[in-house]
């Protein structure tokens, strides 16, 4: 009967995967929005997002609720890694009554205990009228929290049954009844408050409240976590192994879908002690199990705790004693009366006897205490027993901890994980094999994660004033990160104003008189038709921006396009040489090209990308006005470089193509896309630099003759603003970016929101966080004063929406020897969301801008039209491109917007504006 009671006692390592796995689906489903009602691990989000980082300082007050008392506490924390808080603190006894009556009363009581204590602590002398304590309430009852500082209690347990306070906001209840004793105390009301007749108002003296604010509500599961939390050494897993059980962990903020917050981590209490209530340890429920169950306050509840916790223990014993005894396994012959008695059997039993490793001596003497007569068999049986349960218990804690430790490691995408667990309670420190029980079996189940158990030191009282501490330094560090944010942060009113600029300054760019002075300059490019699908042929290409150029043949047929291209090379020497040797040399890698694609026999349209600037007088003529990007060949500014190309093209007796126009890429971007979309009549580019092309009504553009029809337009948005008109939305991030450009105070909208700047615009934000302490603990990053080390491209990288990037965000701090916290890199997201957004509303609001004139140019109520879109920085992050059309449809709600993403708009595309002049 031993063997069979202590077999039940005992889960084979097979049960405890499948167990462990059962914890992991039901910890997923109290976290998911759909089925979190239906989960018995309820997963109850905390709002705390951050733990200790030592430097947390000032006065915090806390008040704990106990089973038959209250407990008040001052602590005084120094920033010195909260290594030596000082605490004063004081118990007071709850009469029994209170816990039944009504929830004022109870309210009222905490109140003036609180009051007591700041009178015999808090020499009147040294308070300020308007110093404001903040206060930690631990309340270790089920609630729903929907803020750190707003809860509603759920259900009552352990004796308490107040009246009108489930389903009511605790914090809100223990914040008037404080109110009330600041008004009493300051003489308002004129009497010290006596809510319950039970007890006498003599026994507490009224004291001042100064200023107390219930800022934080927490169980001591959470406190636990956060007192083992020091500098240096984050704490994210706290277990309580008392007479209830808990656990908490910090999870990743994504995953808790019962809450807004989607950045970093935040702490979930799991309340494991409900698993099971759905049928799952059935198998592994004993009949002394049962019987505890059956005997409980709530019976089928708490199913988990039960078998755990150090309140059942003694009775799970208690009933193993009965049935083995009926089974006359134990104490034959003599009375075992007392065992019938529930409570009898107590966790201190228990532990007195188990911890007894000399023999039965001290066996004997508990049972004999306990009115018992055991024999020398009796005492070692009893012993066996009791070491079988709460070895099963320690078992079960190591089972839950494994399910969490596993749930961590995959969540965060980790190998393996290494993490702190701050225990608690008196199952951990009474039983001294229950540390090693602990970390072999969590081990054995979970041997991808190691956990190094904390002990803590009074979780619900100085873990509480963490709490409370940590929760007030964020609270000052968003203020001071908002300040820093807030000119980059555009309001709907800010976004009205810009497209509003935009739009006058279109029509002063398409004016004959005013374009001179107008900052988008509204270019005729003399691309008046977009494709419409009967175009055929083949066509050449020719793409020169850089040191590098292309040559394509694109071959349009009524299955489609078809191309086939090379890159050619040009040398330094001819870049910085003759205009004659710079052109002769594209026509001989022309030649080249023809040659090798055996085009020679005949004369190919060409379309033209020519990425500099240029004034263009028709579809093939352009003047070059300047050369950029290395290029200072000689006798070209000023002449028509179509007419350049054709000459060298003489010269060697080339007849194997015709120039038929000078395209420039964002032109090309809107053809390449007008094939597959006859509604495409704007091109856009947002990459390393930015503009915008569209189809103008003739009749608007007074800077070209003719009124029928219609002709793109390239904006040259690039230089919006460069007449001061976008001054208050430039910041002081913005001017010491531009002023550290090759052209201050020119492309002014492009430095808002193309590649080549944003990365350095966040780097001076960085740069000024830092300086205020809100990154990196303030300390100096040489690196990070280097101009352009932090790359547009990390900025995609960072904002990808869920957790996992954040261990991206490391590797990127760490490549620029920067050493971040957890914290940081969610800081260093929100940076990077905040300039990429506004880089997005502002191409979204010029946008607008656009759409809106073409709609009146054509009198519709409803415009549809298509964008193509080309570039990196809209191709390539994560939310730009939403946001661009997110901003434009409510900056334009009468326009129906679809974007088609380009592909090659400066080969395809110009080889389309070859094929469209040439139909």
């Amino acid at each position: 009967q031993i063997q069979r009671a202590l077999r039940s006692l005992s889960i084979p390592l097979e049960r405890l995967h499948i167990m462990k796995g059962h914890m992991m689906q039901d910890m997923c489903k109290g976290l998911s929005r759909q089925t979190h009602t239906q989960a018995k691990v309820q997963m109850l989000p905390t709002y705390i997002c951050s733990t200790p980082n030592g430097t947390e300082k000032g006065n915090f007050l806390v008040v704990e609720l106990l089973q038959n008392q209250v407990r008040t506490l001052l602590v005084t924390l120094y920033g010195d890694g909260n290594m030596s808080p000082h605490m004063m603190y004081k118990i007071f006894d709850m009469p029994e009554a209170i816990k039944q009556g009504e929830g004022e009363a109870l309210f009222d009581f905490i109140a003036q205990c609180l009051s007591q204590f700041l009178a015999e602590t808090i020499s009147p002398d040294t308070r300020s009228s308007e110093e404001r304590l903040p206060l930690g309430f631990v309340f270790p009852f089920s609630c729903r929290q929907t803020q750190l500082d707003k809860a509603e209690l759920l259900s009552w347990s352990k004796g308490f049954s107040c009246s009108g306070v489930v389903g009511k906001d605790v914090v809100q209840l223990l914040q008037s009844a404080i109110n009330k004793q600041e008004v009493g105390a300051n003489g308002a009301s004129g009497h010290w408050l006596s809510p319950w007749r039970g007890w006498k108002s003599s026994e507490l003296t009224p004291g001042q409240l100064c200023h107390v604010d219930v800022v934080a509500l927490m169980n001591d599961t959470v406190g636990t976590m956060m007192t083992c939390s020091t500098e240096g050494r984050p704490c994210e897993v706290a277990m309580v192994a008392d007479k209830g059980s808990n656990c908490c962990f910090m999870a990743e903020a994504y995953l808790v879908e019962t809450t807004e917050e989607t950045s970093g981590r935040m702490c979930v209490n799991t309340e494991w002690g409900c698993f099971g209530d759905d049928g799952t340890l059935n198998d592994i429920f004993t009949p002394y199990d049962e019987c505890v169950d059956e005997e409980s306050s709530n019976p089928g509840e708490k199913r988990f705790e039960k078998m755990v916790g150090s309140l059942y223990l003694g009775e799970i014993v208690r009933h193993a004693l009965i049935a083995l005894t009926a089974e006359k396994a134990l104490f034959t012959g003599t009375s075992v009366a007392v065992l019938k008695e529930k409570g009898v059997f107590t966790i201190q039993h228990i532990l007195d006897i188990i911890n007894n490793e000399d023999g039965i001596t001290d066996v004997r003497r508990v049972l004999e205490v306990l009115g018992l007569q055991p024999s020398d068999r009796d005492c070692g049986r009893v012993q066996q027993i009791c070491r079988a349960v709460v070895g099963r218990a320690a078992t079960l804690y190591a089972t839950g901890l494994a399910a969490i430790l596993s749930y961590m490691c995959q969540t965060r995408d980790m190998e393996t994980l290494i993490v702190n667990v701050g225990v608690e309670g008196e199952l951990y420190t009474g039983y001294p094999r229950f540390e090693e029980i602990l970390q072999s079996v969590s081990r054995l189940l979970a041997p991808e994660c190691m956990a190094n158990l904390l002990p803590s030191r009074d979780g619900s009282g100085r873990g509480a004033a963490m709490v409370t501490a940590v929760a007030l330094r964020l609270a000052a560090q968003r203020r001071e990160v908002d300040k820093v944010l807030a000119p980059l942060r555009l309001s709907r009113a800010d976004l009205e104003r810009v497209q509003a600029l935009m739009r006058e300054e279109m029509e002063r760019g398409l004016g004959k008189e005013t374009n001179a002075s107008a900052s988008v300059r509204m270019l005729p490019t003399y691309v008046s038709h977009t494709p419409d699908g009967t175009e055929q042929g083949d066509f050449l290409a020719l793409d020169l921006g850089g040191t590098n150029f292309r040559v394509l043949v694109v071959r349009v047929t009524e299955e489609g396009i078809s191309m086939a291209s090379e890159i050619y090379i040009i040398p330094a020497a001819i870049m910085q040489g003759t205009g004659e040797r710079l052109f002769d040399h594209i026509i001989d890698c022309i030649v080249d090209f023809q040659m090798k694609q055996h085009l020679t026999t005949q004369t190919l349209p060409l379309g033209f990308t020519f990425s500099f600037p240029c004034q263009q007088v028709g579809l093939d003529k352009a003047l070059l006005l300047t050369w950029t990007k290395g290029f200072t060949a000689s006798g070209c500014v000023g002449r028509d470089v179509v007419q350049l190309l054709r000459e060298a093209a003489q010269r060697k007796q080339h007849l194997g193509m015709q120039v038929v126009a000078l395209v420039n890429d964002t032109v090309g971007t809107m053809m390449a896309c007008g094939y597959d979309d006859p509604k495409c009549e704007i091109g856009l580019i947002v990459g390393t630099g930015t503009n915008a092309c569209y189809m103008e009504e003739m009749r608007n553009i007074g800077t070209v003759e003719g009124d029928e029809g219609r002709m793109c337009i390239n904006m040259e948005w690039g230089a919006f603003g460069d007449n001061g008109c976008l001054d208050d939305i430039f910041t002081h991030f913005d001017k010491v970016v531009d002023e550290t450009t090759i052209n201050p105070g020119k492309q002014r909208f492009e430095k808002l929101i193309s590649g080549m700047y944003l990365g350095e615009i966040v780097r001076q934000i960085l740069m000024v966080m830092t300086e205020k302490e809100l990154l990196f603990q303030g300390k100096p990053c040489p690196k990070l004063q280097t101009r352009n080390i932090f790359q547009t491209k990390f900025l995609s990288t960072i904002e990808l929406s869920n957790g996992l990037a954040l261990r991206q965000i490391r590797a990127i701090l760490s490549e620029l020897e920067l050493e971040a916290s957890f914290e940081d890199s969610v800081l260093m997201r929100e940076v990077c969301q905040t300039v990429s957004l506004r880089a997005a509303q502002l191409c979204g609001a010029g946008l607008a801008a656009v759409v809106e004139k073409m709609r009146e140019n054509r009198g519709l109520e409803q415009l549809s039209v298509t964008v193509g879109v080309d570039g990196t920085l809209y191709k390539l992050h994560p939310c730009f491109s939403q946001n661009v059309q997110k901003t434009l449809k409510d900056l334009a709600p009468n326009c129906n917007v679809t974007f088609l993403l380009s592909e090659d708009g400066s080969g395809k595309g110009a080889a389309l504006v070859a094929a469209v002049a040439n139909r």
